[in-house]
């Protein structure tokens, strides 16, 4: 596995295992469930061993699959992200609810990062970052980021955080507080799609976050017209187009990539985009085409 960096002490895998439609969308599937369990036991197992959810994949569902896929693994070898939904966002209590049952649904005592998953105007912005610092302190998160978040609206959450020391916790190591900084913020990005190109990423690299790209691959949009540059790339490397697709994110300053898988040969593929890099031409060149 590749690493960034997250913060200062901690790394993050550069390939993750998204979870969007695992158990269902806005309503919970069960029909499933073994086989997501399955695949994403493999993929920690072959190394991939950050995995994201939410609360709101499957109504909570979703986690419940985590839950049961990861818990004869171990808890320390994994890196576990989840999101609190918008609508949670209004009262420190709706937020306490939410993160204790996602860890409830996930079966664990405390969840690596935890995002706010949508911008919501109109909720307490001080209030919500107070309340998750306070989450850290007593060690039920540990890093808190966010997603769908543009430059001007991270930029705005960040007036709320507050320099603190680091405190010692039985649970970690080193429990850095929340109020030490924003580590990530998760945004749809790849090839066919670069709106965070324009402001947003250069802001992340600029500040030390992590861009964490979700629907990196959108694998049906494959046969449009610029795929053809992928294709060329790809055959250069004796790699597959998603492979390559894949590389041009993870090669990029603090961008890492959830791409989702449900099957065995659709995860090592994934794990075929590590280990090699892109010649500066070739990156050059796969993004102007597309």
């Amino acid at each position: 596995m590749e690493y960034k960096n997250l913060t200062k002490d901690q790394k993050i895998p550069a390939l993750g295992l998204g979870t969007w439609r695992m158990g269902g969308g806005l309503t919970a599937d069960r029909s499933n469930d073994q086989k997501y369990i399955e695949a994403i036991r493999y993929a920690v197992k072959c190394g991939i061993t950050h995995i994201d959810t939410a609360e709101i994949y499957g109504a909570g569902h979703t986690e419940e699959i985590v839950g049961e896929a990861i818990n004869k693994f171990d808890r320390q070898k994994l890196f576990i992200t989840t999101k609190v939904s918008p609508q949670h966002l209004f009262f420190p209590s709706q937020i306490r609810r939410s993160c204790q049952n996602s860890l409830k649904r996930l079966g664990l005592n405390y969840i690596d990062l935890y995002l706010i998953h949508w911008p919501n105007p109109i909720s307490p912005m001080r209030a919500v970052i107070s309340t998750l610092d306070e989450l850290v302190k007593e060690g039920k998160i540990r890093y808190i980021g966010v997603s769908n978040f543009s430059a001007r609206q991270l930029q705005n959450a960040q007036k709320y955080i507050k320099n603190k020391q680091s405190l010692r916790s039985s649970s970690f190591d080193e429990l850095r507080t929340a109020g030490l900084k924003i580590v990530t913020n998760q945004v749809h990005y790849r090839l066919l799609h670069r709106e965070p190109e324009k402001e947003l990423l250069a802001y992340c690299q600029k500040e030390g976050i992590i861009l964490t790209a979700y629907s990196p691959l959108e694998i049906g949009e494959l046969a449009e017209s610029e795929f053809d540059a992928q294709e060329t790339v790809a055959k250069k490397y004796r790699k597959t187009p998603i492979q390559v697709a894949l590389r041009w994110l993870i090669e990029k300053e603090n961008v890492i990539a959830i791409p989702k898988a449900s099957s065995k040969p659709h995860i090592n593929e994934l794990l075929g985009s590590l280990g090699w890099t892109l010649k500066k031409e070739d990156q050059e060149y796969l993004s102007s085409a597309f």
